[in-house]
């Protein structure tokens, strides 16, 4: 198990936000801490304390008149420590080898390869033409959708009918032990659910077609009230590459939650429940735990 670090940029600052509270209209979130520091700096910080794999995010759409900043932050915090961290938010073939250029080691995918609510494998062969495998981390963030869930599933009547040919569902079945929910995966900043279910027979299914696979909880992130050890546990099941958690990490005994829930094969990110991002807990102990 490792900490990987983030740096999630929105507006051109290095910020924590609630999860799904996101909007593209205004460039809108609700936040839990906004740095006066800069992403480079951060990048630096993590660089000297060996934390490789982390990732950063750009969190606002190449439409917004925002983006130029938050892409001009996120390729200073690549320029800060070149091969160390990983990048996503917007990233399609056309850009995608110029984040490698720019200091990526990898780039992280979901709205490009779930689209209109499936999985298009024909997208997915391209980014692998583009960066190849060893270079493309799925981002299979997700939200419970379903009775027990408290969100009712109304995936249908968000995602369009594809005409991609390639457009597949794969992950079929109940998800986390069929508890009255299943885990969609979340695209556009989190503002969709798509119609595929995150399970064990996707994970599996996907573990050959990419180097790493970064799941956020978002029905918690940001919440500070605990992980969802049941996303946990499935990661563990069906993930056969590195994969790493996000989301309500609130408590060092959350951290073991992970490790033990994980069985060691799971790598946890923390965001607001840390000292350098306002939170309580501390950053040097975190690091400690994982060595």
């Amino acid at each position: 198990m490792r900490f990987r670090p983030c740096i999630d940029i929105h507006n051109g600052r290095v910020k924590q936000i609630v999860g799904g509270t996101l909007s593209d209209k205004g460039d809108r979130a609700a936040e839990n801490f906004v740095s006066d520091s800069t992403a480079a700096s951060f990048a630096e910080k993590f660089k000297a304390d060996g934390l490789a794999g982390g990732h950063v995010i750009l969190l606002n759409p190449a439409s917004s008149p925002m983006y130029a900043a938050t892409k001009e932050a996120a390729l200073s915090a690549l320029a800060a420590y070149p091969k160390g961290l990983q990048v996503g938010g917007g990233i399609r073939p056309e850009n995608a080898a110029s984040f490698l250029s720019a200091g990526a080691s990898h780039v992280i995918v979901t709205s490009y390869v779930f689209f209109d609510g499936r999985i298009s494998f024909g997208n997915l062969r391209k980014l692998q033409a583009e960066v190849g495998k060893e270079h493309l981390v799925l981002d299979l963030s997700c939200k419970k959708v379903g009775e027990k869930s408290g969100n009712p599933p109304k995936i249908g009547q968000e995602a369009k009918p594809t005409e991609d040919k390639d457009a597949k569902r794969v992950g079929v079945g109940e998800c986390a032990g069929g508890d009255g929910f299943q885990y969609r995966i979340a695209t556009d900043r989190w503002q969709k659910c798509t119609e595929e279910p995150l399970t064990a027979d996707l994970l599996r299914a996907l573990s050959d077609e990419c180097a790493e696979f970064l799941v956020h909880a978002v029905d918690v992130e940001g919440k500070r009230a605990g992980i969802d050890e049941a996303l946990v546990r499935l990661l563990a099941e069906g993930s056969r590459i590195p994969v790493t958690y996000a989301g309500g990490v609130s408590s060092y005994e959350d951290v073991e939650k992970i490790r033990v829930f994980g069985a060691g094969h799971v790598d946890f990110t923390v965001g607001s429940a840390l000292d350098i991002y306002g939170g309580k807990l501390s950053y040097k102990e975190i690091i400690s735990m994982c060595e």
